[in-house]
């Protein structure tokens, strides 16, 4: 599993469970999460060509990445190296047995023409969301992957800062102003939740495009508010309209799906549970 240090990484490598998993995050990493040994950036080919000289994965779960929208507005040939080559790379250097699942998101989409499926035009509007959609078709012309798009993962981060619930959480203790955009529609989920999902997806057959989809969509204001009191945080933060921000920010971005099976069924959203 690759980028377990990341948001939906580190939520997934918690929800393994018994699994037999290896986890593998950045090199910069300051601080290793627990139960990760190794430190390796998908960037690196000769990297991971050793990678794979030594190991022979079954599967592969792939969410590593530069997810910083504003990062990759400012750095966009470092968030192509990562994000797209980086993919290249273990796509061309794993197994040619292995399954590949990777974790997407709803920056595929620009937003205002939700909800979204799985046979949306994909309609980015950022450096991050055109590197996200260029990855995802590297990876579809492979046989045995899956592609999982998913939108706001609400839970606890490696580091207690990043991600909505730390991000709060941080800049709140530090006394940190903090912004929220109004008019980004979101399908808000719980980590845990999504993290399952993405583990039955893995060990299933399926292939192609799957959406991780809520049982609503709901306003980044109203999620912050949501969960400012959930956990008792204390916070306050002011609300701006999204072309008021520098980077480009997503409008209502709603995910759907055109499954109707186990698999398909939509999580709880974190405003209704």
């Amino acid at each position: 599993m690759f980028g377990t240090s990341s948001m939906l990484g580190w939520s997934i490598w918690c929800a393994r469970g018994e699994r037999a998993v290896e986890g593998f995050c950045n090199e910069n990493t300051r601080t290793f999460p627990a139960g990760v040994a190794c430190g390796i950036d998908l960037d690196d080919d000769a990297a991971v060509a050793r990678l794979f000289a030594e190991r022979a994965p079954r599967w592969i779960v792939h969410c590593a990445g530069v997810c910083d929208v504003e990062a990759c507005e400012t750095s966009p040939d470092f968030a192509h190296e990562v994000n797209v080559e980086g993919t290249r790379h273990l796509l061309a250097r794993a197994p040619a047995s292995a399954r590949i699942v990777y974790v997407s998101s709803d920056h595929v989409f620009g937003g205002d023409a939700g909800p979204y499926d799985e046979t949306s035009p994909t309609a980015p509007i950022s450096v991050y969301g055109r590197t996200r959609v260029a990855a995802e078709q590297l990876v579809l012309a492979r046989a045995n992957t899956l592609v999982i798009r998913s939108g706001l993962w609400i839970g606890p981060s490696a580091n207690g800062r990043v991600g909505h619930l730390d991000w709060l959480r941080a800049r709140h203790r530090r006394n940190l102003p903090m912004t929220v955009v109004a008019d980004e529609v979101r399908s808000a989920v719980w980590a845990e939740d999504a993290a399952r999902r993405v583990w039955d997806l893995t060990l299933s057959d399926v292939t192609g495009i799957r959406h991780i989809t809520a049982t609503r969509a709901d306003a980044r204001p109203a999620i912050a508010a949501y969960v400012n009191a959930r956990f008792a945080i204390g916070a306050t933060f002011a609300v701006e309209p999204r072309h008021a921000r520098a980077a480009p920010h997503i409008g209502n971005v709603e995910l759907a799906t055109r499954f109707a099976d186990a698999l398909a069924t939509p999580l709880a959203a974190v405003t209704e549970s």
